[in-house]
């Protein structure tokens, strides 16, 4: 899971004040937020690029920067179809309409592997091994990953009872959003702010002059991450220990030392970790450099036995490289670590949105 580096005002030795902060994946909750531009402005050239004073419109799939849903499932698929045919009548059938479901469909990197002869996302790759992980290739990957979010699981399961053609079902879990992770801490401290259409632009949706196929602007590359917790482990710590390992106040979800959880972390006057400790999680996920982004996460809670309960974290960001897989490197040696089984998931792109299914662009 992850933890929250808040924008700007803490001086880093190596961040510009004005640098996209970052924190990525983990189990606590986490962030990266940046200094924000008056809408309009000319944005900073990216290195190689020139700078684009106004992008063109591009569409978006809902799911995304949509609010969090209390109940959501996750289903990945191997497409059975050996045409583009019949790819687009099942991208067709998954995004029909559906009362009170939002659904959302990304692509696996095997997708482009395939016989459909599409060129797929420059930087999309299957999701390797991190330190910690013991992946299971059962609950790995896929050629689509699809996310239905809604109110209730009754609604989740009408729409999951259509059987949408050419599909075969490979890994589904389900998951629940509570007010805090089964860790009992906060959930969702210090996400970028979604409603906030210009860094969203910046950190999240593939844009039409980035280094990718045409068909890419409008998507976002997720990643899935399937985290079992040791429960057990964790609750026989006292709340003092739990504390230190997160680097925040249970209670009130404020970092160490501080009062509110809207008050930035004093790294700097902490150098030897005496008040948040130099393995604690958000201090790990604090970046380092300029060139990391932010990430939007969200975060489920799952229970599929007594033994068996975690969390399904996911992010999306324009880059996984500069979001999620430089803090998750980091993030190798915290005191969180031994308290995290990951067993699966993988590394997808959302489709951009338009047209009359998800994907149409792609297949043109």
């Amino acid at each position: 899971m992850s933890e929250d580096a808040d924008a700007g005002r803490i001086v880093h030795q190596a961040v510009d004040r004005r640098a996209l902060l970052l924190a990525a994946a983990g189990i606590v909750g986490l962030a990266g937020c940046t200094a924000t531009e008056p809408a309009g402005a000319t944005k900073p050239a990216v290195p190689g690029r020139q700078a684009v004073p106004e992008r063109q419109a591009v569409a978006h799939q809902p799911g995304v920067v949509t609010p969090p849903f209390v109940e959501t499932e996750y289903v990945a698929f191997d497409v059975t179809a050996r045409d583009r045919k019949g790819l687009a009548e099942a991208l067709r059938a998954l995004s029909a309409p559906a009362a009170g479901v939002t659904v959302t469909i990304a692509a696996g990197a095997s997708l482009f592997d395939g016989p459909f002869g599409i060129e797929g996302p420059r930087r999309l790759t299957r999701m390797p091994s991190f330190r910690g992980d013991v992946l299971d290739p059962r609950w790995c990957h896929g050629d689509l990953l699809v996310q239905f979010d809604a109110d209730t699981r009754e609604r989740i399961a009408a729409v999951l009872a259509r059987q949408p053609p050419n599909l075969r079902p490979r890994w589904r879990l389900a998951g629940t959003r509570g007010q805090r992770n089964l860790f009992g801490f906060a959930e969702g401290a210090g996400n970028p702010d979604s409603t906030n259409t210009e860094l969203m632009d910046r950190c999240v949706w593939v844009q039409p002059d980035d280094d990718e196929p045409a068909w890419c602007a409008g998507g976002t590359y997720q990643v899935v991450r399937l985290i079992r917790l040791a429960l057990p482990i964790w609750e026989a710590q006292p709340t003092h220990v739990q504390e230190r390992v997160v680097g925040r106040h249970k209670d009130t979800g404020a970092a160490l030392g501080q009062s509110t959880k809207e008050a930035l972390p004093e790294f700097l006057a902490d150098p030897d970790g005496a008040v948040i400790p130099l393995d604690s999680h958000i201090r790990r996920a604090y970046p380092r450099t300029g060139r990391e982004r932010p990430i939007l996460r969200r975060g489920h809670s799952y229970r599929r036995a007594k033994t068996d309960v975690g969390q399904i974290f996911v992010c999306f960001q324009r880059d996984v490289e500069l979001g999620f897989a430089t803090v998750q490197r980091r993030l190798a040696g915290e005191a969180l670590e031994k308290y995290l089984r990951p067993f699966g998931g993988g590394y997808y792109f959302v489709l951009p949105g338009g047209g009359d299914f998800a994907g149409q662009a792609m297949l043109a």
